[in-house]
C-alpha cells in the first residue's frame, strides 16, 4: 500500500496550509491515518491522527486548536488543515496508516504502531 503526502510550501508565521496524504493499495475506509512531523536533528512527532469513520480525532498539545484534521474516504484521501503557524512548525510532515480502525488514547502518536510512513512534504514557516 502506499501513502503520499503533499501540500507543503514556505509559508509566513501566522499563515495557513493545507496538507494532502492520498492513499492507495488497501481499504482506506479500515484505518485510521496519522501525521507526523520531524524537523531536523529532532524525532518524529505524532501531530493529528483521525480514526476510520471520521469521528474521533486527536491531537498533540502544539498543535491543538491550530491544526484541523478531516478525510474524506470516497476519495481515500486525508487532509491536515494548518493554521496559525509558527516557525516550530518547520518540519517535513508525513502520513501514514494506522494497525487498526481506532486508535485509543496514548497510542496515537506511537510512529511503531504505524505501517509504511512514505514520502513526506515539506513545511517552512519563515518571515
Amino acid at each position: 500500500f502506499q501513502l503520499q503526502a503533499c501540500g507543503g510550501g514556505l509559508v509566513q508565521p501566522g499563515g495557513s496550509l493545507r496538507l494532502s496524504c492520498a492513499a492507495s493499495g488497501f481499504n482506506f475506509g479500515n484505518y485510521a491515518i496519522g501525521w507526523f512531523r520531524q524537523a531536523p536533528g529532532k524525532g518524529r512527532e505524532g501531530v493529528s491522527c483521525i480514526n476510520s469513520g471520521g469521528g474521533r480525532k486527536f491531537y498533540s498539545a502544539s498543535v491543538k486548536g491550530r491544526f484541523t484534521v478531516s478525510r474524506d474516504n470516497a476519495k481515500d484521501t486525508v487532509y491536515l488543515q494548518m493554521n496559525s503557524l509558527k516557525p516550530e512548525d518547520t518540519a517535513t510532515y508525513y502520513c501514514a496508516r494506522f494497525f487498526g480502525s481506532n486508535p485509543i488514547v496514548g497510542t496515537w502518536a506511537t510512529p511503531s504502531q504505524y505501517g509504511s510512513f512514505g514520502q513526506g512534504t515539506q513545511v517552512t514557516v519563515s518571515s
